[in-house]
């Protein structure tokens, strides 16, 4: 069976079939997606800002243009006469009778020399800008050039009573040469330059050559005896320079007050080819630790005109023992001083006895016989032995120690008189292990529960009343209430 077309499933804007799934509906018309857009502007539309006129699709905005109300209120706002008619969108042309056109400043003539300075009219208050104290029309107040519109920030009164814009101005007036243009380097020659004899004679020169004005001698700069002038003058060590001459004597690199450094041949210098030519020489010197700066010197010179490093700081003995160093005996200057227990150390010599390893003022320890010694020597040493005094729990038996073991365990030698030890174990406690419950003194080792042993602290020790400690759990099981509600929770019963 032939498929049969109505005339309700033909599209208005294109006259083809429209199906179901490109079909949209407007005052009962069907239209394809891709026609369902403004018969104006072409601007796209959904059910939300359609309007249709006679099968023809609008957006609200043209729709009003063109069938809606025109008149005095029906404007953008209160008070506006709206005659827009949507024209611009035809391609109609549109008379231009009522657009608005530049007023004619001339129009109103003011007497000889009293009025615009550029069309002759007179100038009133409202559109005045002044310049050199002559009043222009605002429209008027543009660069003679390129009629740039200018303002009170850009423009440039020239010498013939005309005004310019700012680059106008440099290109008819300023100065011409290698520098002036745009940026550095480039020429600037214009085109109102007739000839090179009248650029020479009218425009200035930049003088580079800093010896072509000679001074007395011993006034002038020391480099190149030029005469030096406060917009160029530089000082070092008491002297003036030229900014253009104040540079390295050997690398050319321009210098300044933090990097100029004064020599004995009266030159300049950069810090690092001062260092090379005058600075000490040897293992240190150099770019880092470890280097070696040897320069380009021979080295019977380098010997005999530069300092050498002293290695050997027992090399100055000290006048009194109190000034000398307890380790090397020689004498200990301020850049060098190094202080523990009123005694004063090389740097270098400021070392474990044991170990040699550099010590600072945080991990120094002094040691008995005037020595000094690192944290961990120090406790190899002289410090407690015996187990749990090593890295938890190992024991530090380090070679035949010297040192007594404190035994405080029961049957030890350190006993103490009765009332005086341990309330655990009944032995001598020393300040640096004591912990203290009910006025009774405890080992640290010994300050945990009776029952099931875990560490206690003053938080959560308990004294219970046969003389013991408890933690809280323990506590409560053997001499808090018992019975219903005392257990584990509500309802439980504890036996205890």
């Amino acid at each position: 069976m032939p498929l049969i077309v109505t005339e309700d499933s033909k599209c208005p804007k294109c006259g083809k079939r429209v199906y179901a799934a490109e079909e949209r509906l407007a005052g009962g018309h069907k239209f394809h997606k891709g026609c369902f857009k403004c018969g104006m502007c072409n601007k796209m539309l959904d059910s939300t800002n359609c309007a249709e006129h006679e099968t023809d699709l609008y957006c609200k905005l043209c729709h009003g243009r063109k069938f809606g109300l025109k008149g005095y209120g029906y404007g953008s706002g209160a008070g506006c006469l709206s005659t827009d008619t949507g024209a611009q969108f035809t391609g109609e042309n549109i008379p231009l009778s009522n657009s608005w056109q530049s007023p004619k400043t001339n129009a109103i003539l003011a007497p000889d020399g009293q009025g615009c300075p550029r069309c002759g009219g007179a100038v009133y208050a409202a559109e005045e800008m002044l310049s050199r104290g002559r009043s222009y029309h605002k429209s008027c107040f543009k660069c003679r050039a390129c009629s740039k519109q200018l303002d009170s920030i850009n423009a440039c009164d020239g010498p013939d009573k005309d005004i310019y814009c700012k680059p106008c101005y440099g290109k008819h007036f300023g100065p011409k040469g290698y520098g002036f243009g745009q940026g550095a380097g480039i020429l600037q020659s214009d085109e109102a330059i007739l000839n090179g004899d009248q650029y020479l004679a009218n425009k200035p020169h930049l003088i580079t050559n800093t010896r072509s004005i000679m001074a007395p001698e011993g006034d002038g700069c020391p480099r190149c005896g030029g005469r030096v002038y406060a917009a160029e003058e530089v000082l070092g060590k008491g002297r003036s320079w030229h900014r253009k001459c104040f540079n390295c004597c050997e690398c050319s690199k321009t210098l300044d007050s933090i990097n100029a450094c004064d020599s004995p041949d009266g030159e300049v210098y950069c810090t690092t080819c001062y260092g090379k030519k005058y600075g000490p020489k040897g293992y240190g010197f150099a770019c880092g630790s470890g280097f070696l700066l040897t320069d380009v010197l021979p080295n019977e010179e380098n010997d005999t005109q530069r300092p050498n490093y002293a290695y050997d700081c027992s090399r100055i003995k000290a006048t009194s023992a109190t000034e000398a160093c307890p380790r090397c005996g020689g004498a200990v200057f301020a850049a060098e001083l190094m202080l523990a227990k009123g005694n004063m150390w090389h740097k270098k010599c400021f070392s474990c006895c044991d170990c040699r390893r550099p010590l600072d003022s945080t991990i120094a320890c002094d040691g008995p016989a005037k020595e000094i010694y690192c944290k961990t020597c120090y406790a190899k040493r002289y410090g407690p032995k015996g187990y749990g005094y090593g890295y938890s729990p190992t024991l530090v038996t380090v070679g035949e120690s010297t040192a007594p073991i404190a035994d405080v365990r029961p049957g030890g030698t350190l006993k103490a008189s009765d009332g005086e030890g341990c309330g655990r174990c009944g032995f001598a406690v020393y300040a640096a292990e004591q912990m203290l419950s009910r006025a009774k003194v405890w080992h640290r080792r010994c300050f945990c529960c009776a029952d099931c042993k875990s560490s206690l602290d003053s938080t959560k020790v308990n004294d219970a009343p046969d003389g013991e400690i408890y933690c809280r759990a323990c506590y409560n099981r053997k001499f808090g209430p018992k019975g219903v509600g005392y257990g584990l929770g509500a309802g439980a019963l504890s036996m205890g």
